[in-house]
């Protein structure tokens, strides 16, 4: 009896252990599908998150890449380093618009098209690429030279996924807009998907080319692994705006010269470095044009000239006009603004430009004459002050209280009670003279 009893909880134990295994395989070898987010305007963070995802994706066996967008476009550089790592990524890599309303606009149709397929939920819209410069003027559309060579690219990048690459050159050339069931259309996207699982049911068993090689998708039922945006890389998200570079570069500047102009606490001249700092690198992670550095130092140094000469606002005037000038020209991303992104900027600028002028004329003015002013120390800070005679005070004797202190106390004139008003209006050593105050 005891030997069946072991010999059958050894069986179950088995049979436990068996499922498990047979469990924990088919669990192992369910396709997993990496999923990637790319929200709002693109920056250099935003491209470290793709490529570095890219890369987690193909070491982990992924089947697929899912890159969902909803972008207004975004930094050049920053694009071209997506899209280059796209084409040549060893995982297949499914581009789509998405959720219902979203976007992929100017550099954002340039990294949906770059995909092995594209998809977009109903009521998305994807296009407008076409490359505009930014002045003083507003924005408007680029130089021909720079809108061919981005029509080219897109062309190339189109051609290159079997796409229609006439229509692709006309988001950069005409500046098309679509709509999904268009771009479905016209060859731009594979499909239209309401969502991620009717596209990944739509997919399942299409082939797509993966460098030169043939590759059959099994996506139908696989898993969701959802990357999570790294503190790096949305700290160069933040640095890389063009909006917050050129607010710590202007806190920067006005921290080192209120540091340098009331020296001995460093607190100043040390948030100004710092900030600087980040400013120069975010401006490294766009295209900066020097002019409107150039312009937003001089704006800066009227301002100086404001404080330390008295034209009567005439330098903070020329200073306002080369600051909005130099901010409104210093970013150059042909792929960036867009109007909603260049209407936020155009009240960032004139904000700082005002506060800039409000803080040159009066906050660095009244520094500027305290440190004018002799400097009183001891008991030569108590003249002119007003106190109570603590008792009755004559040429030879009395005494106040001042500041929680007792002084001896004369007078040159007429005797005073005690407690009537004084005025001190001189000292010799710890005797205060006063006059009765009228």
């Amino acid at each position: 009896m005891t030997t069946k009893l072991l010999r059958s909880i050894f069986i179950v134990l088995v049979l436990l252990a068996f499922v498990t295994y047979v469990s924990g395989e088919s669990k192992d070898d369910k396709n997993v599908i990496y999923v990637l987010k790319i929200e709002g305007t693109i920056t250099e963070g935003t491209a470290l998150e793709v490529v570095e995802g890219l890369r987690e994706a193909e070491d982990m066996s992924a089947e697929a890449v899912l890159l969902e967008l909803n972008t207004p476009g975004g930094i050049v550089d920053s694009t071209r380093k997506i899209t280059e790592a796209i084409l040549n990524s060893q995982t297949p890599v499914i581009t789509y618009v998405t959720p219902k309303g979203a976007i992929a606009a100017s550099a954002g149709a340039f990294i949906l098209v770059s995909g092995n397929i594209a998809a977009m939920s109903p009521g998305t819209t994807t296009g407008a690429a076409m490359p505009v410069a930014i002045g003083i003027e507003g924005r408007k559309a680029a130089d021909n030279k720079t809108i061919k060579f981005y029509a080219g690219h897109l062309e190339s990048i189109a051609a290159s996924r079997g796409r229609n690459a006439t229509q692709a050159k006309r988001f950069v050339t005409d500046n098309d807009v679509l709509n999904e069931n268009t771009a479905l259309e016209r060859g731009i996207i594979d499909l239209i998907a309401e969502d991620e699982t009717e596209l990944l049911n739509a997919v399942d068993g299409m082939t797509v080319e993966v460098n030169g090689e043939n590759q059959t998708l099994a996506t139908a039922d696989a898993s969701l692994y959802i990357k999570k945006k790294s503190t790096r890389s949305s700290v160069l998200n933040l640095l890389g705006n063009p909006q917050i570079a050129f607010i710590l570069f202007m806190v920067g500047i006005y921290g080192l010269i209120f540091g340098f102009m009331s020296p001995g606490t460093y607190v100043p001249e040390m948030i100004g470095a710092i900030c600087l700092i980040l400013a120069l690198y975010g401006m490294g992670l766009f295209g900066v044009n020097m002019f409107g550095v150039l312009l937003l130092v001089i704006a800066v140094i009227l301002f100086i000239a404001e404080a330390l000469t008295p034209t009567f606002g005439i330098l903070t005037v020329g200073g306002v006009v080369c600051l909005i000038i130099g901010a409104l020209i210093l970013p150059k991303e042909p792929l960036l603004f867009d109007p909603e992104w260049f209407r936020g900027f155009l009240l960032t600028i004139l904000g700082i430009a005002a506060a800039s002028a409000v803080f040159f004329i009066f906050a660095l003015g009244a520094v500027l004459k305290l440190r004018k002013r002799s400097i009183k120390v001891g008991g030569e800070e108590l003249i002119g002050q007003v106190t109570k005679a603590d008792t009755e005070i004559t040429e030879e004797k009395g005494t106040i209280k001042i500041h929680g202190e007792i002084w001896n106390a004369r007078t040159q004139a007429d005797e005073i009670e005690e407690g009537e008003k004084v005025e001190i209006v001189a000292r010799e050593g710890l005797t205060l003279f006063v006059k009765r105050k009228e």
